[in-house]
């Protein structure tokens, strides 16, 4: 919301090589979106990094926590998690396996570094594999999208 006017949205979802392991990149609030990293996993990341700046009196704190899970989970990816360390900080900076654990958190609203080796390996597709492309594919465009939504 803030970076709004001072970054562009791009018009694709890209993954990054990161020494030999594909990797993909969300932002802040593509945390609400869970087909976007679906996307991303079906493009092949084994892992996901996750940057925000999220500190907002009003967020109920656990519910960004249970994101990243679920995010995690859902699509058998790591996800490596950067928040600031703010006072109203509602995301916690964690890294989570592709089974949905938590390897390592830290305490919220004091900075710290978290260091945990991981083995993209682990990554899967087993249940990406179940999903129901018989009955429901997505494709979003921007013109699919009513022109007060387009920015």
């Amino acid at each position: 919301m803030n970076e709004r006017g001072r970054l562009e949205p791009g018009d694709r979802l890209p993954t990054f090589d990161v020494d030999g392991v594909t990797a993909a990149v969300q932002l802040c609030r593509e945390i609400r979106f869970p087909e976007q990293w679906q996307h991303l996993a079906s493009a092949g990341a084994a892992f996901f990094a996750y940057l925000t700046n999220a500190a907002n009196p009003r967020e109920p704190r656990g519910v960004w926590r249970s994101h990243l899970i679920s995010r995690a989970a859902e699509n058998q990816r790591f996800v490596l998690s950067a928040n600031i360390p703010d006072p109203d900080q509602h995301c916690p900076s964690m890294i989570v396996s592709p089974r949905g654990e938590v390897l390592a958190e830290l305490e919220m609203g004091r900075p710290g570094i978290l260091r945990h080796t991981i083995d993209p390996a682990e990554s899967a597709d087993w249940y990406l594999g179940q999903r129901r492309q018989d009955v429901i594919a997505l494709a979003y465009r921007r013109g699919d999208y009513p022109a007060e939504m387009q920015h």
